[in-house]
């Protein structure tokens, strides 16, 4: 299984590090990157991979091709015509999905074109996303008579519940700017500015100390479905241990001190 995810890896999903920044790139424009068994476990392996590498500080997910990602290969799932196997599916792109919370790392997710069903689920399991003017957006499986159960999770924790109960029920395309409007993506910019966009949103998050980047996301997603009394403590212990980090006493006395910090990281 091992040695079949990393040929997944190197064929369906592409890799390129620069600067502290790990752009993954889906790969099979051909079927506009739809999300086949290849290439869940290709994206799996490559996130259990990067939470390893400290020298990682982002992480952008983009896709080759006129698609982002149009969600599960409906093809490879009708032919395999087994229950256990499209529950086995669907469990292991959850898994890869809550990867994506789990990583130290933030991932950006880079939408250039549409993202439909799982490739909308994908969008919002990202920690941020800038999408294209040109981009759409749909969970668009109840056209077919399947409501989209498993992006309807990733979907109602960014969105309100009317919108996303929408956009589950209609299946109705929304456009860039009313993702944005609905909490889905954070930015949205001209097709040409798309890269510019996230290069200089993944650089800015890179600049800053990983350990407190990492404590912070890590303690985002924990306090969020905790009730309020919970959450503070939760909060209350992560900004302790994170204060006496060596690089944010650097940071406290380089702003009292009126000089940039000399961090070591």
């Amino acid at each position: 299984m091992q040695v079949q995810a990393q040929v997944a890896t190197e064929h369906w999903v592409l890799r390129e590090d620069q600067q502290g920044i790990c752009t993954l790139t889906l790969n099979r424009p051909d079927k506009f990157n739809a999300l086949s068994a290849a290439m869940i476990a290709a994206l799996t392996a490559h996130l259990d991979a990067i939470r390893e590498e400290p020298t990682v500080r982002v992480v952008v997910i983009k896709a080759n091709g006129r698609a982002f990602c149009v969600g599960h290969d409906l093809k490879e799932m009708r032919q395999a015509n087994d229950p256990q196997r499209i529950k086995q599916l669907f469990s292991d792109c959850g898994g890869m999905m809550q990867r994506i919370e789990h990583l130290p790392q933030p991932v950006i997710a880079s939408v250039h074109a549409v993202a439909t069903a799982a490739g909308c689920q994908l969008v919002a399991a990202c920690d941020l996303a800038i999408a294209s003017e040109s981009a759409k957006f749909a969970v668009s499986g109840i056209n077919l008579g399947l409501f989209c159960s498993t992006p309807a999770v990733a979907l109602s924790r960014n969105l309100g519940r009317k919108p996303a109960l929408e956009m589950l029920l209609t299946g109705d395309f929304i456009d860039a700017a009313t993702a944005k409007t609905y909490g889905l993506v954070n930015q949205v910019v001209a097709a040409e500015q798309l890269e510019q966009a996230v290069v200089a949103m993944a650089a800015k998050i890179a600049a800053k100390p990983p350990a407190a980047v990492s404590m912070g996301k890590q303690l985002f997603y924990q306090q969020l479905n905790q009730p309020l009394a919970e959450a503070y403590q939760l909060a209350n212990q992560a900004i302790t241990c994170n204060f006496y980090l060596e690089d944010t006493l650097e940071g406290v006395d380089a702003f009292l001190e009126k000089r940039p910090p000399n961090w070591q990281f």
